[in-house]
């Protein structure tokens, strides 16, 4: 498939798609008029990184866990394990941090909600 249609299936821009082959996290078959084309397993390598992204890992973290992914090996597999448990301690510290802001956001509104039940009482009285 080319650029365009792997942008559509996988929801992302054909500048991000040109960015992740910068970055060697996803290759290409180039015609010879030099059109990018891609396999169909692309699409959910691409849905991959994208979550990968999200959950905050930069290309550099992401470009060391895929050997692991691509060819798993023991020796692959030792460095990409040990890494791959540092970025969910990240996550994980990132997630309960996350928690906390929600919760005090949950007191927040629950004050201003007794206060504007209180408010208007006083208006009702």
């Amino acid at each position: 498939m080319r650029i365009g249609e792997l942008a559509r299936r996988s929801g992302v821009s054909v500048r991000s798609l040109r960015y992740y082959e910068e970055q060697g996290l996803l290759t290409s078959e180039r015609s010879p008029s030099g059109q990018r084309h891609y396999a169909e397993g692309d699409v959910e390598r691409v849905l991959f990184l994208q979550r990968l992204y999200t959950a905050g890992l930069s290309s550099r973290t992401i470009h060391e866990l895929l050997p692991c992914v691509d060819s798993p090996s023991l020796e692959n597999s030792r460095a990409a394990l040990e890494r791959m448990a540092q970025e969910r301690e990240k996550l994980s510290a990132h997630i309960a941090e996350l928690l906390h802001t929600r919760d005090l956001l949950d007191a927040a509104m629950a004050a201003a909600r007794r206060g504007k039940e209180c408010l208007e009482e006083h208006e009702a009285a």
